[in-house]
Protein backbone atom coordinates (compact mmCIF):
# COMPACT_ATOMS: atom_id res chain seq x y z
CA UNK A 1 0.00 0.00 0.00
CA UNK A 2 1.21 3.73 -0.52
CA UNK A 3 1.97 5.28 2.73
CA UNK A 4 3.67 8.55 4.07
CA UNK A 5 6.58 7.71 6.19
CA UNK A 6 8.93 10.41 7.44
CA UNK A 7 12.72 8.85 7.72
CA UNK A 8 14.74 11.73 9.13
CA UNK A 9 13.49 14.28 11.14
CA UNK A 10 13.43 17.68 9.55
CA UNK A 11 12.88 16.26 6.10
CA UNK A 12 10.59 16.11 3.46
CA UNK A 13 8.33 12.87 4.61
CA UNK A 14 8.09 10.54 1.29
CA UNK A 15 5.88 8.44 -0.16
CA UNK A 16 6.43 4.71 -0.10
CA UNK A 17 5.22 0.99 -0.45
CA UNK A 18 4.77 -0.75 1.95
CA UNK A 19 2.94 -4.26 3.47
CA UNK A 20 -0.20 -3.36 4.51
CA UNK A 21 -1.38 -3.95 8.17
CA UNK A 22 -3.21 -7.60 8.86
CA UNK A 23 -5.72 -8.40 11.91
CA UNK A 24 -3.86 -10.53 14.36
CA UNK A 25 -5.76 -9.77 17.66
CA UNK A 26 -9.41 -10.30 18.54
CA UNK A 27 -10.36 -6.65 19.30
CA UNK A 28 -8.37 -5.33 16.24
CA UNK A 29 -10.04 -3.45 13.52
CA UNK A 30 -8.48 -3.16 9.70
CA UNK A 31 -9.90 0.50 8.30
CA UNK A 32 -9.67 1.65 4.69
CA UNK A 33 -8.36 4.82 5.36
CA UNK A 34 -10.66 7.62 3.13
CA UNK A 35 -9.28 10.38 4.17
CA UNK A 36 -6.41 11.71 6.82
CA UNK A 37 -6.25 15.10 8.40
CA UNK A 38 -3.10 17.21 7.73
CA UNK A 39 -2.57 18.52 11.76
CA UNK A 40 0.13 21.39 12.86
CA UNK A 41 1.20 18.33 15.28
CA UNK A 42 2.48 16.57 12.15
CA UNK A 43 5.00 19.50 10.98
CA UNK A 44 6.20 19.14 14.46
CA UNK A 45 6.62 15.13 14.54
CA UNK A 46 8.26 16.14 11.09
CA UNK A 47 10.70 18.92 12.74
CA UNK A 48 11.41 16.17 15.43
CA UNK A 49 10.21 17.93 18.26
CA UNK A 50 8.22 14.95 19.41
CA UNK A 51 10.94 12.51 19.19
CA UNK A 52 12.14 11.98 23.07
CA UNK A 53 7.88 11.80 24.06
CA UNK A 54 7.27 8.92 21.24
CA UNK A 55 10.56 7.12 21.36
CA UNK A 56 9.33 5.94 17.67
CA UNK A 57 11.84 4.57 15.70
CA UNK A 58 11.82 5.17 12.25
CA UNK A 59 10.89 5.33 9.88
CA UNK A 60 7.32 5.02 10.42
CA UNK A 61 4.39 6.10 9.03
CA UNK A 62 2.04 9.53 9.96
CA UNK A 63 -1.32 10.97 10.28
CA UNK A 64 -3.75 10.97 13.50
CA UNK A 65 -6.49 12.19 12.06
CA UNK A 66 -8.47 10.01 9.75
CA UNK A 67 -11.37 8.76 8.78
CA UNK A 68 -12.37 5.31 6.78
CA UNK A 69 -14.64 1.99 5.96
CA UNK A 70 -14.15 -0.80 8.13
CA UNK A 71 -12.61 -3.63 5.93
CA UNK A 72 -11.70 -6.82 8.65
CA UNK A 73 -12.47 -7.34 12.44
CA UNK A 74 -11.12 -9.39 14.74
CA UNK A 75 -12.82 -12.43 16.47
CA UNK A 76 -13.99 -10.38 19.35
CA UNK A 77 -15.44 -6.90 17.48
CA UNK A 78 -19.37 -6.39 18.05
CA UNK A 79 -19.48 -2.72 17.75
CA UNK A 80 -18.62 -2.27 14.04
CA UNK A 81 -18.75 -4.92 11.02
CA UNK A 82 -17.01 -4.59 7.90
CA UNK A 83 -18.86 -2.09 5.06
CA UNK A 84 -19.05 0.31 8.47
CA UNK A 85 -18.46 4.40 7.87
CA UNK A 86 -16.29 4.96 11.04
CA UNK A 87 -13.91 8.13 12.17
CA UNK A 88 -11.01 6.73 14.60
CA UNK A 89 -10.41 8.15 17.67
CA UNK A 90 -6.36 8.96 17.36
CA UNK A 91 -5.94 6.77 20.43
CA UNK A 92 -5.72 3.36 21.11
CA UNK A 93 -6.68 2.47 24.52
CA UNK A 94 -6.49 -0.35 26.79
CA UNK A 95 -9.98 -0.15 28.72
CA UNK A 96 -8.68 -1.63 32.05
CA UNK A 97 -6.99 0.99 33.44
CA UNK A 98 -8.19 3.75 35.76
CA UNK A 99 -8.66 6.64 33.34
CA UNK A 100 -10.12 4.37 30.54
CA UNK A 101 -12.57 2.79 33.30
CA UNK A 102 -13.48 6.87 34.34
CA UNK A 103 -13.99 7.69 31.07
CA UNK A 104 -11.05 9.59 30.90
CA UNK A 105 -9.53 7.34 28.26
CA UNK A 106 -7.50 9.87 26.50
CA UNK A 107 -4.91 9.56 29.84
CA UNK A 108 -5.34 5.45 28.95
CA UNK A 109 -1.88 4.45 31.19
CA UNK A 110 -0.88 1.57 27.98
CA UNK A 111 -2.26 3.72 25.31
CA UNK A 112 -0.86 3.90 21.39
CA UNK A 113 -1.13 6.85 19.38
CA UNK A 114 -0.94 5.81 15.52
CA UNK A 115 0.52 8.51 13.83
CA UNK A 116 2.58 9.50 16.77
CA UNK A 117 4.09 6.20 18.46
CA UNK A 118 3.28 3.66 15.72
CA UNK A 119 2.09 3.49 12.33
CA UNK A 120 -0.66 6.02 11.27
CA UNK A 121 -3.08 6.40 9.18
CA UNK A 122 -1.35 8.92 5.81
CA UNK A 123 -1.84 5.49 4.00
CA UNK A 124 -4.46 3.56 2.28
CA UNK A 125 -5.07 0.92 5.35
CA UNK A 126 -4.63 1.19 9.34
CA UNK A 127 -5.10 -1.08 12.14
CA UNK A 128 -6.47 0.45 15.44
CA UNK A 129 -8.82 -1.35 17.70
CA UNK A 130 -12.36 -1.68 19.33
CA UNK A 131 -12.20 1.46 21.48
CA UNK A 132 -11.08 3.54 18.79
CA UNK A 133 -13.92 2.94 16.33
CA UNK A 134 -17.22 5.71 16.37
CA UNK A 135 -19.94 4.59 13.85
CA UNK A 136 -20.60 7.62 11.47
CA UNK A 137 -24.51 8.76 10.88
CA UNK A 138 -24.93 7.68 6.74
CA UNK A 139 -24.90 11.30 5.85
CA UNK A 140 -21.33 12.09 6.88
CA UNK A 141 -18.23 10.71 4.55
CA UNK A 142 -14.47 10.32 5.52
CA UNK A 143 -13.34 13.38 3.91
CA UNK A 144 -16.23 15.66 5.44
CA UNK A 145 -14.93 14.63 9.08
CA UNK A 146 -11.58 12.90 9.37
CA UNK A 147 -9.88 16.01 10.99
CA UNK A 148 -12.71 16.23 13.31
CA UNK A 149 -10.81 13.02 14.67
CA UNK A 150 -7.89 15.41 16.52
CA UNK A 151 -8.35 18.99 15.92
CA UNK A 152 -11.83 18.98 16.11
CA UNK A 153 -12.04 16.38 18.83
CA UNK A 154 -9.32 19.11 20.94
CA UNK A 155 -11.68 21.91 20.20
CA UNK A 156 -14.77 20.52 20.80
CA UNK A 157 -12.57 18.96 24.55
CA UNK A 158 -11.71 22.29 25.44
CA UNK A 159 -14.71 24.12 25.12
CA UNK A 160 -16.63 20.51 26.49
CA UNK A 161 -14.40 21.93 29.84
CA UNK A 162 -15.09 25.70 29.64
CA UNK A 163 -18.75 25.08 29.75
CA UNK A 164 -19.58 25.46 33.24
CA UNK A 165 -18.09 29.49 33.06
CA UNK A 166 -19.62 30.09 30.51
CA UNK A 167 -23.30 31.18 31.95
CA UNK A 168 -25.74 33.46 29.90
CA UNK A 169 -23.84 37.23 30.28
CA UNK A 170 -20.02 35.76 30.23
CA UNK A 171 -17.39 36.52 27.31
CA UNK A 172 -14.87 34.50 25.93
CA UNK A 173 -12.09 34.98 23.40
CA UNK A 174 -11.24 32.74 20.90
CA UNK A 175 -7.57 33.39 19.84
CA UNK A 176 -7.19 31.67 16.25
CA UNK A 177 -9.70 31.22 13.77
CA UNK A 178 -7.78 28.33 11.53
CA UNK A 179 -7.43 24.40 11.73
CA UNK A 180 -8.57 24.13 15.33
CA UNK A 181 -10.68 27.38 15.94
CA UNK A 182 -13.02 27.46 13.27
CA UNK A 183 -14.37 24.50 14.78
CA UNK A 184 -13.90 26.09 18.36
CA UNK A 185 -16.01 28.74 17.44
CA UNK A 186 -19.40 26.47 16.36
CA UNK A 187 -18.54 24.22 19.59
CA UNK A 188 -19.28 27.26 21.37
CA UNK A 189 -22.23 28.89 19.36
CA UNK A 190 -23.69 25.33 19.54
CA UNK A 191 -23.36 24.25 23.63
CA UNK A 192 -22.73 27.51 25.52
CA UNK A 193 -24.58 31.25 25.57
CA UNK A 194 -21.98 33.24 26.02
CA UNK A 195 -20.74 36.02 23.86
CA UNK A 196 -18.49 35.09 21.57
CA UNK A 197 -14.73 37.22 20.36
CA UNK A 198 -12.56 35.78 17.52
CA UNK A 199 -8.85 36.96 17.13
CA UNK A 200 -7.06 35.95 14.21
CA UNK A 201 -4.05 37.91 11.95
CA UNK A 202 -6.27 36.70 8.92
CA UNK A 203 -9.22 39.16 7.79
CA UNK A 204 -10.17 36.05 5.60
CA UNK A 205 -9.86 34.09 9.15
CA UNK A 206 -12.08 36.57 11.11
CA UNK A 207 -14.81 36.73 8.30
CA UNK A 208 -15.49 33.39 8.28
CA UNK A 209 -15.54 33.36 12.03
CA UNK A 210 -17.80 35.76 11.87
CA UNK A 211 -20.05 34.09 9.58
CA UNK A 212 -19.60 31.01 12.04
CA UNK A 213 -21.28 32.96 14.20
CA UNK A 214 -18.49 35.02 16.72
CA UNK A 215 -20.16 38.16 17.87
CA UNK A 216 -17.00 39.93 16.87
CA UNK A 217 -13.93 39.65 15.72
CA UNK A 218 -10.33 41.45 16.55
CA UNK A 219 -7.20 41.78 14.34
CA UNK A 220 -4.34 40.42 15.69
CA UNK A 221 -1.84 42.25 13.78
CA UNK A 222 -2.84 45.81 16.27
CA UNK A 223 -3.64 45.56 20.25
CA UNK A 224 -5.76 42.85 20.76
CA UNK A 225 -5.65 43.25 24.17
CA UNK A 226 -6.71 46.25 23.85
CA UNK A 227 -9.81 45.71 21.58
CA UNK A 228 -10.71 42.85 23.90
CA UNK A 229 -10.84 45.38 27.24
CA UNK A 230 -12.82 47.73 25.47
CA UNK A 231 -15.59 45.26 24.09
CA UNK A 232 -16.13 43.58 27.67
CA UNK A 233 -16.01 47.43 29.04
CA UNK A 234 -12.76 46.88 30.44
CA UNK A 235 -13.52 43.55 32.92
CA UNK A 236 -11.85 41.07 30.00
CA UNK A 237 -13.11 37.63 29.20
CA UNK A 238 -14.36 34.78 31.49
CA UNK A 239 -12.58 32.39 29.14
CA UNK A 240 -10.06 33.37 26.94
CA UNK A 241 -9.45 29.43 24.52
CA UNK A 242 -5.66 30.14 22.72
CA UNK A 243 -5.85 28.04 19.66
CA UNK A 244 -2.60 29.30 19.08
CA UNK A 245 -0.53 29.16 21.45
CA UNK A 246 3.14 30.91 20.58
CA UNK A 247 4.20 34.30 18.87
CA UNK A 248 3.17 36.02 21.67
CA UNK A 249 -0.85 34.62 21.33
CA UNK A 250 -0.25 32.94 24.72
CA UNK A 251 0.86 35.99 26.79
CA UNK A 252 -1.97 38.09 25.08
CA UNK A 253 -4.48 35.08 25.96
CA UNK A 254 -3.66 35.79 29.29
CA UNK A 255 -3.72 39.72 29.51
CA UNK A 256 -7.01 39.17 28.19
CA UNK A 257 -8.50 37.95 31.29
CA UNK A 258 -10.54 39.18 33.78
CA UNK A 259 -10.28 38.76 37.27
CA UNK A 260 -10.67 35.15 38.12
CA UNK A 261 -10.78 34.02 34.57
CA UNK A 262 -9.21 31.01 32.84
CA UNK A 263 -6.58 30.29 30.02
CA UNK A 264 -7.13 27.31 28.00
CA UNK A 265 -3.94 26.80 26.23
CA UNK A 266 -4.88 24.55 23.00
CA UNK A 267 -2.29 25.60 20.89
CA UNK A 268 1.43 24.85 21.65
CA UNK A 269 5.05 25.51 20.50
CA UNK A 270 5.64 28.44 22.78
CA UNK A 271 6.40 29.25 26.61
CA UNK A 272 3.26 31.08 29.54
CA UNK A 273 5.00 33.21 31.69
CA UNK A 274 2.89 34.37 34.01
CA UNK A 275 4.70 35.85 37.44
CA UNK A 276 3.27 33.59 40.47
CA UNK A 277 1.68 37.38 41.98
CA UNK A 278 -0.18 37.79 39.27
CA UNK A 279 -1.55 34.18 39.48
CA UNK A 280 -2.23 34.33 43.31
CA UNK A 281 -3.88 38.27 42.89
CA UNK A 282 -6.02 37.78 40.14
CA UNK A 283 -7.36 33.59 40.90
CA UNK A 284 -5.69 33.41 37.32
CA UNK A 285 -6.53 29.68 36.08
CA UNK A 286 -4.23 27.57 33.38
CA UNK A 287 -5.63 24.69 31.70
CA UNK A 288 -3.95 22.34 29.68
CA UNK A 289 -5.97 20.69 27.09
CA UNK A 290 -4.75 17.03 25.22
CA UNK A 291 -7.17 15.68 22.11
CA UNK A 292 -10.66 14.14 24.04
CA UNK A 293 -12.07 11.35 25.34
CA UNK A 294 -14.13 8.65 23.11
CA UNK A 295 -17.41 10.31 24.45
CA UNK A 296 -16.59 13.58 23.25
CA UNK A 297 -15.84 12.08 20.02
CA UNK A 298 -18.98 10.65 19.70
CA UNK A 299 -20.74 13.47 21.07
CA UNK A 300 -18.86 15.68 18.44
CA UNK A 301 -19.97 13.67 15.72
CA UNK A 302 -23.67 13.86 16.79
CA UNK A 303 -23.34 17.81 16.37
CA UNK A 304 -21.91 17.21 13.12
CA UNK A 305 -25.01 14.98 11.86
CA UNK A 306 -26.83 17.69 13.30
CA UNK A 307 -24.86 19.99 11.13
CA UNK A 308 -24.04 22.27 13.84
CA UNK A 309 -20.41 21.18 13.63
CA UNK A 310 -18.63 21.60 9.58
CA UNK A 311 -15.30 21.14 7.87
CA UNK A 312 -13.36 24.05 5.93
CA UNK A 313 -11.32 21.98 3.66
CA UNK A 314 -8.79 21.86 0.82
CA UNK A 315 -8.07 17.81 -0.43
CA UNK A 316 -5.35 16.67 -2.28
CA UNK A 317 -3.98 13.38 -3.17
CA UNK A 318 -1.85 11.40 -1.06
CA UNK A 319 1.58 11.67 -3.12
CA UNK A 320 0.72 15.15 -2.88
CA UNK A 321 1.81 15.12 0.85
CA UNK A 322 4.33 17.69 0.79
CA UNK A 323 2.44 20.25 -1.75
CA UNK A 324 -0.26 19.88 1.76
CA UNK A 325 2.82 20.51 4.10
CA UNK A 326 4.13 24.08 2.28
CA UNK A 327 -0.15 25.13 2.27
CA UNK A 328 0.37 24.92 5.91
CA UNK A 329 3.80 26.26 6.51
CA UNK A 330 2.64 29.33 4.74
CA UNK A 331 -0.50 29.81 5.91
CA UNK A 332 -2.38 29.09 2.75
CA UNK A 333 -5.11 27.03 4.30
CA UNK A 334 -7.98 28.13 4.99
CA UNK A 335 -9.53 25.63 7.66
CA UNK A 336 -7.76 21.94 7.46
CA UNK A 337 -5.74 19.95 4.72
CA UNK A 338 -7.03 16.68 3.91
CA UNK A 339 -5.07 14.22 2.30
CA UNK A 340 -7.46 11.04 0.57
CA UNK A 341 -5.78 8.17 -0.85
CA UNK A 342 -6.59 6.99 -4.47
CA UNK A 343 -7.20 10.65 -5.10
CA UNK A 344 -5.91 11.99 -8.32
Amino acid sequence: MKAVRVHKYDSAPTVDDVPEPTVSGAFDVLVEIGAAGLCRTDLHVVEGQWAEKTGVTLPYIIGHENAGWVRQVGSAVTNVAPGDTVILHPLVTCGLCRACRSGDDVHCENSEFPGMTRDGGMAEYLLTNARAVVKLDPSLQPAEVAALADAGLTAYHAVRKAIPLLYPGSHVVAIGAGGLGHIGVQCLKALTPAEITVVDRLESALSLAKDLGAHHTVQANGDPVSTVQEITDGKGAHVVIDFVGEKGAQQQGVAMLRRAGSYFSVGYGDEITIPTIDIISQEINVIGNLVGSYNDLEELMTLTAQGKVSLHTTTYPLDAVNDAIHDLEAGRLQGRGILVPGKS
